[in-house]
């Protein structure tokens, strides 16, 4: 079971990536089992010396009673240090962000957020993507 987050890869370039594990409550792990996350708008940020992800929407357990989560809290990320220190440093260069790629089950079964240092593309890189994608597309049509 793996939630990819589509709209990272065009509008962003991803320097490097790192798997995190997350701090979440029961309702929330049975939500994302079932698929329900959005991540729009969503983002990674520091707060001190921890990660934390921002406007991660994981949607209320239907099944939830009155133990159910705030769909879009602050979720702290789990990294070790020398990692954190490393993307501190690159935050502090111009243009770079913290975003969730995709969210995953490890094989232990413990939930897992992938995220992406990654510098916003331009208007210009975002028309390359495009044409890229569109290319890749003829040619599976082709081969079909």
């Amino acid at each position: 079971m793996e939630i990819k987050n589509r709209s990272a890869y065009f509008e962003y370039q991803i320097d490097d990536k790192y798997d995190a594990g997350m701090v979440l409550t029961g309702t929330e792990v049975k939500s994302l089992r079932s698929g329900k996350v959005s991540f729009n708008d969503s983002y990674c940020l520091f707060q001190d010396g921890e990660l934390f992800i921002k406007s991660l929407h994981i949607s209320e357990y239907e099944l939830g009673t009155y133990a159910n989560h705030n769909p879009v809290r602050d979720r702290k990320l789990l990294l070790n240090k020398k990692e954190l220190k490393k993307m501190m440093g690159k935050i502090k260069e111009k243009g770079f962000t913290i975003i969730p790629l995709r969210i995953f089950f490890s094989e232990s079964g413990k939930a897992k957020v992938q995220i992406g240092l990654a510098r916003g593309k331009k208007l210009h890189d975002k028309r390359e993507s495009i044409k890229q994608r569109e290319a890749d597309r003829e040619l599976r049509r082709i081969h079909k």
